[in-house]
């Protein structure tokens, strides 16, 4: 019988990429600077909850701003223009004046209300039925209703409202805008104070984290200047302290989704109530997924931000003696 001698076969192992070595000199360093956090767990919680009501703040803000512009949104019949036809006018020449402001090229929808038809809302909504059954004419005009298209300006429907005033028909045109005008004068004075508001939030987070991670370093002092002894590069000593920014704006910006969701939480039912009584169907609407990563991103990056600034200016004045 044959004896076959077999040799075994050793493969060597290949040495690990200089990205993978990357990678992996930064995942260690991040989870060692999320154990030194968790090390630490009532301050680094005070800290997180610092950032966390900053950045919930404007973001809160924005979400009833939001809120606002979707129940004006439903405000289009506000800027509608009312034609009062002039007494003896005819239900023809009514009918013939709504089609012909309905042919103009800025005008949306038109819609011809007759005096007989206006005079019986008003008696079943004022409460004065019986007592206008006693009327031997109806004092009630024609009224044609014409809502502007949405692309005009300022300037386009105050010509239209003088044009319409002109017709020899028209007795009277109201058109209640200025009210609505000013409504989104505010709302736009509110919406860049909010972004004022937003930019000093943003820089009292940077320093909360570089004030942080300044007494971070100076607690570290003697393991910094021993690291260095060894040989450690600049960018390994300030790699950990970086990373903790980073979690550090993480935690403050997913605490602050949690805050503004239990807020639109606490408020829904109310604010569905407070809808149901004008018999509105309006729902509260909340943070969006791109809204919510964007905040969650401002977070990291203003952490990041700020642990950058603290490490450029301390760090180099701690040298190996």
């Amino acid at each position: 019988m044959a004896v076959t001698k077999t040799s075994e076969a050793f493969v060597a192992t290949r040495p690990a990429g200089p990205m993978t070595r990357w990678g992996l000199r930064h995942i260690a360093t991040s989870a060692g600077a999320l154990g030194r956090l968790a090390s630490q767990p009532f301050a680094s919680l005070l800290t997180i909850m610092v950032i966390a009501v900053t950045l919930a703040l404007p973001a809160a803000a924005h979400v009833i701003i939001k809120n606002v512009q979707s129940l004006s949104g439903s405000w289009e019949n506000a800027l509608d223009f009312s034609l009062y036809l002039v007494e003896g006018t005819s239900s023809e020449d009514a009918a013939r004046i709504a089609n012909l402001i309905r042919q103009r090229a800025d005008v949306q929808e038109v819609a011809l209300i007759p005096s007989d038809q206006a005079l019986e809302e008003f008696k079943a909504q004022s409460g004065f039925g019986e007592a206008l059954d006693y009327l031997s004419v109806n004092p009630l005009p024609h009224t044609v209703v014409v809502r502007p298209a949405a692309s005009n300006t300022e300037q386009s429907l105050t010509l239209m409202h003088e044009e319409l005033a002109n017709l020899p028909e028209t007795d009277f045109v109201q058109a209640d805008t200025e009210w609505v005008q000013r409504f989104h004068a505010i709302l736009d004075m509110v919406q860049r104070a909010i972004t004022i508001g937003a930019a000093l939030l943003a820089a009292a987070i940077i320093v909360i984290i570089g004030n942080t991670i300044r007494l971070d370093i100076q607690n570290r002092r003697e393991e910094i200047e021993v690291t260095k002894l060894i040989g450690a590069s600049n960018g390994f000593v300030r790699r950990p302290f970086l990373y903790s920014g980073l979690w550090y704006g993480l935690g403050g910006g997913v605490l602050a989704l949690l805050l503004v969701a239990y807020g639109m939480f606490a408020l829904k039912e109310p604010v569905g109530r407070l809808a149901g009584l004008y018999n509105s169907s309006f729902s509260a609407l909340s943070l969006s997924l791109t809204e919510s990563l964007a905040i969650v991103g401002t977070g990291m990056a203003l952490g990041l931000a700020g642990s950058w600034l603290a490490v450029a200016r301390h760090l180099r004045r701690i040298e190996p003696r």
